[in-house]
């Protein structure tokens, strides 16, 4: 009987930091909306809330982008692993690069793309004094948020199928 070969340690390290990296992502989003949010806005009023949460969602994004360097990164070095000869159970399987690149694509969607129009939409919201003009600013702002909210959760749903993905890897590889 074969008795299960230890993982190098390199590839040890890499599966640790894969994981962490994805606690930060899904669990940092998980506690912003079940306790930030809540909280906020059972303490706060609408404007100073917001602009409240905006702050700590600029505080998320950063982590996120830390979190997808750091997995990006320990990836880069399963691969570069197989490169120089090692098993090539070092390198993710695809349901894991398609799952990780469409969380990649969705938060830089978010963070780059549509974070920040959502954000002066909500800060001309803010500033604008004419009733009407601001009930017309808010329906646009609401209308991107609803779809930045969306996509927050969508990424929220891939994180935890990534997650099951790799942990199911990980058991097959008996890491």
């Amino acid at each position: 009987m074969d008795e299960p070969r230890a993982p190098s340690k390199r590839l040890l390290v890499c599966a640790v930091i894969e994981c962490l990296a994805l606690a930060v992502w899904i669990g940092g989003l998980v506690v912003i909306i079940a306790a930030v949010i809540p909280a906020v806005f059972n303490s706060f009023g609408m404007e100073p809330g917001g602009r409240f949460l905006t702050r700590v969602f600029d505080g998320y994004n950063e982590l996120v982008l830390v979190a997808m360097s750091a997995m990006g990164g320990a990836i880069a070095i399963r691969a570069w692993g197989q490169q120089t000869g090692r098993p090539s159970q070092a390198m993710p399987g695809r349901t894991e690069a398609i799952v990780f690149g469409a969380m990649v694509l969705v938060a830089v969607l978010i963070i780059f793309i549509l974070g920040p129009h959502t954000i002066a939409l909500q800060e001309e919201a803010f500033g604008t004094k004419d009733e009407a003009a601001r009930k017309v600013v808010y329906a646009d702002f609401f209308r991107l948020h609803m779809v930045v909210r969306g996509l927050y959760l969508v990424n929220l749903v891939l994180g935890i199928g990534l997650l099951a993905a790799k942990l199911k890897s990980f058991l097959r590889k008996e890491l």
